[in-house]
């Protein structure tokens, strides 16, 4: 929400900040569940919703928000911004209903998801974010939109995507810190 503010603001720098410190919270999330160990059925449905509800609002509205105050709000920008949360949604939901089946039929951990996972967003947007120095003004909003646009459809396309290690984790979160590093390094200081 903070970050959502923050576009409304004109701080785009600090919008993206946000997406990235989202993202790296959503890394431990899961962790931090399964070590409660005493957790019943109902919790875990419940940790399952609310985890969702928080991705879509997170790597969903908040990069359909910084599409829309690039100029985003007719025509082709307006319908990517709203694909990018649509398609969130249903990707969300699908996962939702076939997590609450596997975990009715076995205790593995899961090894892989069925569509690229919408917290993608939170590393490749920051990441077109700080390449943006490279990209012609003008074309930084299409070029973004055309990578909202590419994620969304990657959501809900029928592709096995491998879950991480903990070794990628590791290698994500350096990432992470170093876009961050970069971002604030860009941000304007007002």
């Amino acid at each position: 929400m903070v970050g959502i503010t923050q576009v409304f603001e004109g701080r785009e720098a600090i919008a993206i900040l946000c997406l990235l410190i989202s993202g790296i919270c959503d890394l431990f999330d899961g962790k931090v569940a399964r070590h409660k160990k005493d957790r019943t059925d109902q919790e875990k449905l419940f940790g399952i919703q609310i985890d969702s509800l928080c991705d879509l609002v997170a790597f969903g509205v908040l990069p359909a928000c910084i599409g829309y105050k690039m100029g985003f709000n007719y025509g082709l920008g307006l319908a990517s911004a709203i694909l990018i949360v649509l398609c969130g949604l249903i990707r969300l939901g699908y996962f939702n209903v076939m997590e609450e089946e596997r975990q009715r039929t076995t205790a593995e951990n899961r090894k892989e998801y069925q569509g690229l996972p919408i917290t993608t967003s939170s590393i490749i947007l920051p990441l077109l974010f700080l390449g943006k120095r490279n990209i012609p003004n003008a074309a930084y909003p299409y070029v973004f939109q055309g990578f909202m646009l590419a994620l969304a459809v990657l959501f809900v396309l029928d592709i096995k995507v491998k879950k991480v290690s903990a070794k990628s984790i590791f290698l994500m979160f350096t990432l992470a810190a170093l876009v961050i590093l970069g971002i604030w390094k860009f941000a304007p200081s007002h």
